[in-house]
Parts: C-alpha cells; sequence; structure tokens
C-alpha cells in the first residue's frame, strides 16, 4: 500500500503565499496606474486606481479577460450618456427616468449572461450615472468626462497587464486541466457504483454537474492567457460538454440495476462495453421473463457502452487540452437563460434607482448626483452576485470601514504629504491587507476585501498634488454610506426576486420544456445536456438543494429530456428506410408519453434487428431507457410482463 499526502502550501503569517504574491501585484499596479495618471495629468486619476482594483484576479487570463469586457463596458456606457443627455439635455427629470430604464435594461442583460459579460453588462449601466448624472447641471462636459474616464481606465488595464508581465502571474490553463480531469476520474467512479452494492447517488451527481458548469466563465478566460490560449478554450470547452454528457449517461447507468443475461454471449458483450476496471455485475433473470429482460439487458449493455464511448470522448479532448491542438469535436457549452426572471430583476432595479431619484430630489441635496451614482453603482456590482440585498447588506456594513480606513490614510498616515513615494508606501498596507482579504475562503471577508479595495481609493481621490480637504472627505463619505443604506431601504421596500420564486421559475421552464413535441431543433444534444445542466446549476445556487420534492422533479426533467433528445436523433437514421412509419410512430409516442406503445415498438425493433450493435437495436435500447424513465418520473412502475 502507498500512502499519499497532501501538499500543503507554504505560508507566511498563515497566510498563502499565493495570496501574498497576488496582493503585492494588486499594489504595485495601483501605485504604476496611479503614478501614469499623475504623469499624464489625467482628469481623474482615481479611475485608474479603481480599475486596478476591479481587474484584480489570480490568474493572468482572467485579469485581462475583465480587462477587455470592462472597455468594452465602458464605451458602451460612454455612449448611453451621450444619447441620453442629448436627447434630454434640459429635461433633468427624464434624464433621471432615462437613467432608471437603462440600469433597468443592464442588469436585465446581466441576468442573461455570466462571468466577466455580465459585469460588462452592468458597467455600462453605472458608467452613465458616473458620466452623466454628475454631469446633469453640464451636459456639455459628458463628452470630456467620458473621454477623461475612458482615459483612466485604459491606464489602470495597461498597468494591470504590465505588472502581470514583469511580476510572476499564473495561468488558468494548467490548474483547469487538472481539475476537468479529476472530475472525469470522479464520474468514471460514480459510474462504477452501478456495479456495486450500493449505486451511486444524487448528491454525487449534483456536485459533479454543479462544478462543471461554474468551470464555464473560466474556461473562456484561457482564451487571451497565450498564443494557444483559444484553441486550449475551444478544447476545454468541449471536455465540459463532454463530462456533462459522460455524467448523464452514468445517471442512467445508476437509475436501474444491472440485467444480464446468464449466458456467455450476452456477458462477454457488457464486458467489452464496460470499462475493465469495473466488477462484472450479477445475472438477475428468473425463469419466464426471458423475451422482455432480453431486451432490458441489451438496453442496460448499451448504455454502458454508450458511457464508454462519452469517455472515450472526453479522454480525447483532455489530450487535445494537453496538447493545444484543436478537439475532435467543438462544442458550444450554452447557458441557460431565464428571461422571466432577467426581467424581474431588471425592472427591480430600475425601481430602486427611480426611488432614490426622488428621494434625492425632495430632499434637495447639494451635489446629490455623486451619491446616486454610488447607488447605481452598488445595484451594478450586486446584479453580478448571487444575492444583490446580500451584496447590499454587506456594502453598508463595509462602507464605514472604508470610510474609517481612508481617514487614517489620508489625516494620519500621509497627513499633508505630498511626495508620490510616501503616497505609494502609505496606501501599501491599506491595499494589501484587502487584497488578502479578497484571497479568503470565507464569502463574507472576501466581499468586505472586495468592498474596500474598490471604496478606498474612491474616498481617497489621489491628485497631484494631494488635496486634503476635510470637507470633501465627509461629503463623499456620507454620500457613500447614504448611497448604501438607501438602496439596502429600497430593496427592503420592493425586493429583489427571491430564492423561492427562481426555484419555481426554474422548474416551471423545466416542465414546459418537457411538455413541449419533441423537435429536432438543429442543437446537438450534448449542448442541450449542458444548457439543462446550467439550468439545474442555477437551482442549486439558490437554494434548490433543501427543495427535496422541487429537485426530484427537475433532474427527472433533465432525465427524460436528455433521452429524449437521443431518441430523436436516433429515430433520424431511421427515416429514410422500411422502418420510417415506426420511427413517425415512436415520435408520436414520445410526444404523448405513451410509454407502452414505447415498449411495444422498442420489442418490434428488437426483433427485426439483424445484430446487438445494429442501428434498430440501438434504437430499441433508446426507446425502453426513455419509456422507463417517464414511469419514473411520473410515479409510475415500469410494467414488465412476461410473453
Amino acid at each position: 500500500m502507498v500512502a499519499t499526502t497532501s501538499e500543503q502550501p507554504l505560508t507566511l503569517a498563515n497566510i498563502p503565499l499565493s495570496s501574498w504574491s497576488f496582493a503585492i501585484r494588486v499594489w504595485l499596479a495601483m501605485i504604476l496606474a496611479l503614478f501614469v495618471s499623475f504623469w499624464l495629468q489625467l482628469e481623474a486619476p482615481a479611475s485608474a486606481a479603481v480599475t486596478v482594483g476591479i481587474l484584480a484576479e489570480p490568474t493572468r487570463g482572467q485579469a485581462l479577460d475583465k480587462a477587455g469586457f470592462r472597455l468594452l463596458g465602458t464605451i458602451v456606457g460612454v455612449a448611453a450618456s451621450i444619447a441620453i443627455t442629448g436627447i434630454f439635455a434640459q429635461e433633468r427629470d427624464l434624464i433621471l427616468v432615462a437613467f432608471a430604464v437603462w440600469i433597468g435594461i443592464c442588469v436585465f442583460a446581466a441576468n442573461l449572461l455570466d462571468g466577466y459579460r455580465a459585469y460588462a453588462a452592468v458597467l455600462s449601466g453605472y458608467t452613465v450615472a458616473l458620466i452623466a448624472t454628475q454631469q446633469i447641471d453640464n451636459p456639455q462636459h459628458v463628452f470630456e468626462s467620458g473621454v477623461a474616464r475612458g482615459a483612466a481606465i485604459a491606464v489602470g488595464v495597461l498597468s494591470m497587464a504590465v505588472i502581470n508581465t514583469l511580476v510572476y502571474t499564473p495561468d488558468r490553463h494548467p490548474r483547469l486541466m487538472v481539475q476537468l480531469a479529476a472530475i472525469r476520474r470522479r464520474i468514471r467512479e460514480y459510474a462504477g457504483a452501478a456495479y456495486g452494492a450500493e449505486p451511486g447517488n444524487s448528491a454525487t451527481f449534483l456536485t459533479l454537474l454543479r462544478e462543471i458548469v461554474a468551470l464555464r466563465p473560466e474556461i473562456a478566460s484561457v482564451a487571451v492567457e497565450t498564443s494557444s490560449g483559444f484553441v486550449r478554450s475551444v478544447a476545454a470547452r468541449s471536455v465540459a460538454v463532454g463530462l456533462v454528457a459522460e455524467l448523464q449517461a452514468a445517471r442512467i447507468l445508476n437509475s436501474s440495476p444491472v440485467d444480464v443475461d446468464d449466458t456467455d454471449q450476452a456477458r462477454a458483450a457488457l464486458e467489452r462495453a464496460v470499462d475493465s476496471a469495473l466488477p462484472a455485475p450479477q445475472p438477475v433473470l428468473v425463469a419466464g421473463q426471458k423475451r422482455v429482460r432480453d431486451v432490458e439487458t441489451e438496453a442496460s449493455a448499451w448504455t454502458a457502452g454508450e458511457w464508454r464511448r462519452r469517455d472515450e470522448e472526453v479522454y480525447q479532448d483532455l489530450l487535445a487540452l494537453k496538447s493545444a491542438r484543436w478537439p475532435l469535436r467543438v462544442w458550444r457549452a450554452p447557458l441557460y437563460r431565464s428571461y422571466r426572471t432577467a426581467a424581474a430583476s431588471g425592472v427591480r432595479a430600475a425601481l430602486w434607482l427611480a426611488i432614490a431619484s426622488i428621494f434625492y430630489v425632495w430632499a434637495g441635496w447639494p451635489a446629490a448626483s455623486a451619491s446616486l451614482s454610488f447607488v447605481a453603482l452598488i445595484t451594478g456590482l450586486g446584479a453580478t452576485t448571487p444575492s444583490a440585498r446580500g451584496f447590499t447588506a454587506i456594502t453598508v456594513v463595509g462602507s464605514p470601514i472604508a470610510v474609517a480606513l481612508t481617514g487614517i490614510l489620508e489625516f494620519m498616515v500621509l497627513n499633508g504629504a505630498d511626495a508620490f513615494p510616501v503616497l505609494a508606501i502609505a496606501m501599501a498596507p491599506f491595499t494589501i491587507g484587502a487584497a488578502i482579504l479578497m484571497k479568503s475562503q470565507n464569502p463574507l471577508w472576501s466581499s468586505l476585501g472586495r468592498v474596500n479595495l474598490l471604496f478606498i481609493p474612491v474616498i481617497l481621490a489621489p491628485s497631484n498634488p494631494q488635496t486634503y480637504n476635510p470637507q470633501s472627505f465627509l461629503f463623499t463619505s456620507l454620500f457613500l454610506v447614504a448611497a448604501a443604506a438607501l438602496l439596502l431601504a429600497a430593496q427592503t421596500l420592493i425586493p429583489p426576486v427571491s430564492d423561492d420564486e427562481r426555484r419555481m421559475r426554474l422548474l416551471a421552464e423545466a416542465r414546459a420544456e418537457l411538455r413541449k413535441p419533441a423537435q429536432q431543433t438543429g442543437e446537438p444534444s450534448e449542448e442541450a445536456a449542458f444548457r439543462d445542466a446550467a439550468r439545474i446549476g442555477q437551482f442549486l445556487s439558490v437554494g434548490g438543494a433543501q427543495d427535496s420534492r422541487a429537485l426530484a422533479e427537475m433532474l427527472s426533467c433533465f432525465d427524460q429530456s436528455a433521452m429524449v433528445r437521443l431518441c430523436e436523433a436516433k429515430l433520424m437514421s431511421l427515416a429514410d428506410g422500411p422502418l420510417a412509419s415506426l420511427a413517425d410512430d415512436a415520435r408520436a409516442a414520445i410526444s404523448k408519453r405513451d410509454t407502452a406503445t414505447l415498449r411495444t415498438i422498442a420489442h418490434r425493433l428488437h426483433e427485426t434487428a439483424a445484430q446487438k450493435d445494429s442501428i434498430e437495436a440501438d434504437v430499441a435500447a433508446c426507446l425502453i431507457l426513455t419509456s422507463n424513465l417517464v414511469d419514473r418520473g411520473g410515479g409510475v412502475e415500469s410494467t414488465r410482463e412476461a410473453t
């Protein structure tokens, strides 16, 4: 027996060295961004520092990918600012209405996207707040303000890229390849459980499924890491889609006992289909069930062969990822989009901005547009998190902390100093500390670290020379804290879409798709399965694991949809032959979920099959498995009468 030990990461002060390296890179990039901004005499150097904080990602590809989407979102936001102020130049109220509608549209788009694409959507929304609303009394300066913000963001992006190049920054693809290979190994173990005393449980299946779909944004970021990054990203995407298809086949294999005919020929066929490492199943036939069990046995053997085929495809795609070459099949990894939930979230975001605008207009605060900008900023960033109100609550707690830390930095540490080296050294503990908190495994500490990394440079507003104005500091701090508190009050008055509501909508959409007649849409079954897996991932992210009945129904919809699509693909091969009418009858039975007819057609196809690996036998196996899943999903035990 060989003993293995897990490698512990090197630490300094009980903090991993990787976290220290990440935090120091962020500090260096922020200081470089400020230095270049001062040298170029940019109007908003703080925007360059904030850009570095936003682009603080652990790997090179993630930082570059986010930088590209930040530039894109800024361009869209500046264009929207110019359009809104140009159309409603003399109407302050209409500008605020248009701004609220625009934020709602951007939040709607963010809910239909994931990763940095969702961030770009909300960025294009709150950019209007940072440009148009702050220039609401001077619309002629919107273009200049947009150019200044774009220049500062470009400086921040370039600074982060330079530091990541000069200082060692890990790539994502080596670790990604290890993760995908480990998931494949665990799926093989899950499939092997079908031949043991205890089949694999749903918890294992859900864990694997959630891990696979969660890698989708990171796979996209691999494309910009190196010159071969795009090819690696395509290969990794194909691996992820193939893993979902393999996992689904393993789940079908685990869904019922594996029946094996007690003949040498059937046992040999199954052993060729199943990986040699798996133990051979035991025969379970009894007299009087011979004919029915023949079809069931071959269906089980076909499922095992289908799983092994998919496992081999994943293995080949992993080799393609390792060697940076094109995979044999190029799959898309579609994201499931719930348009109703996205629309509800967008409407709520627009209402929150409208409430904040009404409050500021009613209060008549001077320079209230700055506070409204913070409301839009927090709303947008919260839209990319699992809980918008939870993020706002963290901001309510984190903003006073950021104010206190900035006050210490500006009036106690710097205390009137105007030398840039002093500023760089003084910012080090605050920036590095916030970046280390971001790397924490605790979501609360990580969120507080992100909030402080962004808000400290916003409140400090570094300039050349630095102005130590207590009144400006107090106003900025007040506007920030008031914005977080006001948004939390608005979200209490009009709550975000609840987790229960999200779960029910996802389940209703899964039911609706399952009730639709099976049609050939041209989408490969593997890609459709990945999209359904993404829906299950969204369901789990809103507490779906605690709702056992809804989760069971969601999984049943997933199983039935996958098998129906596979049957449709198999039946297409019979469309032009002598069995075309039988294939049409099978499609009609699938649409009606007529399991008795499906089994009858399966037996007829099994009788006409020339050999066990013929297309007729494959279709018969698919129809049997589909009928079993439909009966199980409807709470009906499959009837297998001996004939």
